[in-house]
């Protein structure tokens, strides 16, 4: 009688080691990626819907992502990223997530494969007070023969707000491929909702180490490094079929004749950290919305859903397709106040860059912009406050938009018009700017200049469709997302963009490659 405890436990732990293996056995084979062995690793993705409710826009901010080596101490080795600025990521509205493993035995994780960020990080067993947690795959690393623990701890910052906790390092099973000593964060509290209703459980970066919070090595890079592909290349083809089983595919040492038509336009990467491009004008239709004539710096991000742009631009696009927007009382009284003398500014030959100046709505000191506390008139001051901040913005861009709409030779009652309709139509902050979906078919192509070469992007493409319970919601693609020079004016370009074009990061010459994506 004294030994029936011991046989319980060990009949219940039985079980619960066979249902553990069974388990193991029907998610390993259910990883949807294949390797062969000619140095080609392919990872098959999984899609999932939009939820309207999920849909935010990124943002920009100062960098204060931090990584400490303990309290009060400080390693010069682990120093911020040199940017000042730094693109903060939110995955509310990622759609395309695949597969990894971690550890020996390997622990499966689905994570988002993102050129937009560097590190790879999964919840750790460790995380007990955040409830999202709860509702992922947790890495046990005391399950782990394999597994060093770092013990450094770090922050990374999102658009939604941060997740924190510590590195650690094991092999990383990628395919049929193992990737030895990769470091990597386990997080152990995630101090946003963020990632509650996600189908993914981590994040595996793919950008340049430059950017790496603690300066950790990215898989990709050890990849390389450990010999498993045979080119410095990984190449990303996204299937924009909202019926089909395939979400995509992410290839890594080669491509996938299948998945694109012609050959790939390159450009060269113009700073590490981010897969950073330079972009040039952008049409609507054939009319040119200007800003970007001289160049633009261009983020090539898979793990953003959306195209994020200047509002200057982004304002024009959703214009022309019946974008729903937001009026701007400050927009209006720019144009209500100065718009006669911005134009009689503007015909006189001044420089465009210094009208708002000369009107006394901004001021430049040492080369930086600062704002002039502006009196608006009485009748207006009466009835709203006006955020006087912003009408130096909004002084500069109703510049802007007066030349664009001067070279294609407007009148000027045509030319007012257009703007003050702008300024019903500034972009909604939050990412989400309606459209009717039965005006799809009417709705101009939006087209890219990359390389000299036209990449355009039609309205079924830039049309982002979100399957609500009783009918389908449309909205424009286009977001808005404002970065300041030096670093701007700055596009990403997100999975709109990349549905569209097939597209190869090459790590070995430093550039990359669009081409038109077949399915």
């Amino acid at each position: 009688m004294s030994n029936q405890p011991t046989v319980t436990v060990l009949r219940v732990w039985f079980r619960f080691l066979l249902f553990a293996v069974c388990l193991g056995a029907w998610l390993g084979g259910s990883w949807a990626f294949t390797a062969s062995s000619n140095g080609l690793v392919k990872i098959g993705l999984k899609k999932r819907r939009l939820d309207l409710y999920s849909i935010n826009a990124a943002k920009i901010t100062r960098a204060d992502t931090s990584y400490d080596t303990g309290i009060g101490d400080t390693d010069a080795s682990f120093e911020r990223p040199k940017a000042d600025l730094v693109y903060l990521k939110n995955y509310l509205d990622t759609q395309y997530y695949g597969e990894v493993a971690i550890g020996s035995p390997p622990q499966s994780f689905t994570v988002v494969f993102d050129t937009g960020s560097s590190n790879l990080w999964v919840p750790s067993s460790k995380c007990v007070l955040s409830i999202t947690c709860y509702f992922h795959s947790k890495f046990r690393a005391r399950m782990s023969r394999t597994y060093t623990k770092i013990g450094i701890p770090c922050k990374i910052h999102y658009g939604s707000g941060s997740i924190s906790g510590f590195f650690g390092q094991d092999h990383v099973k990628l395919g049929d491929g193992t990737i030895r000593d990769q470091e990597f964060v386990e997080v152990t509290r995630q101090g946003f909702l963020a990632f509650l209703g996600t189908q993914f459980d981590g994040i595996l970066g793919l950008g340049f180490q430059d950017i790496a919070v603690g300066q950790a090595a990215p898989l990709w890079f050890n990849m390389v490094q450990q010999g498993h592909v045979s080119q410095k290349i990984f190449s990303l083809w996204l299937n924009r079929d909202p019926t089909a089983g395939l979400g995509g595919e992410i290839v890594f040492g080669g491509l996938d004749w299948r998945h694109f038509r012609g050959d790939h336009t390159y450009v060269p990467v113009t700073e590490r950290g981010y897969w950073q491009i330079a972009v040039g004008d952008i049409f609507i239709a054939n009319n040119s919305t200007g800003l970007c004539e001289h160049g633009c710096a261009a983020i090539v991000d898979s793990g953003t859903s959306f195209l994020a742009g200047p509002t200057t631009i982004v304002t024009q696009i959703n214009h022309a397709i019946g974008a729903q927007g937001i009026v701007s009382l400050e927009c209006k009284t720019v144009v209500s106040n100065y718009g006669n003398l911005i134009w009689e500014t503007l015909i006189s030959g001044l420089r465009p860059e210094i009208i708002c100046v000369d009107i006394g709505l901004c001021v430049y000191n040492n080369g930086s912009r600062t704002v002039l506390e502006t009196l608006v008139d009485d009748q207006v001051a009466n009835k709203s406050t006006v955020d006087e901040s912003a009408l130096c913005t909004f002084c500069e861009m109703i510049v802007f938009w007066i030349q664009v709409q001067l070279k294609q030779q407007k009148a000027k009652e045509k030319i007012f018009k257009y703007v003050d309709e702008l300024c019903e139509r500034l972009p909604d902050p939050m990412g989400k700017s309606f459209l009717d979906c039965n005006d799809i078919t009417g709705m101009p192509h939006v087209s890219f200049t990359i390389a000299n070469k036209s990449f355009p992007l039609s309205p079924e493409q830039y049309v982002v469709r979100v399957e609500q319970k009783y009918a389908t919601i449309c909205l424009s693609g286009f977001t808005a997302l404002d970065v300041p020079p030096p670093q701007g004016p700055l596009w990403i370009l997100g999975d709109v963009f990349l549905g569209a074009y097939h597209t190869v990061f090459d790590f070995g010459n430093l550039r990359v490659g669009f081409a038109k994506a077949a399915w």
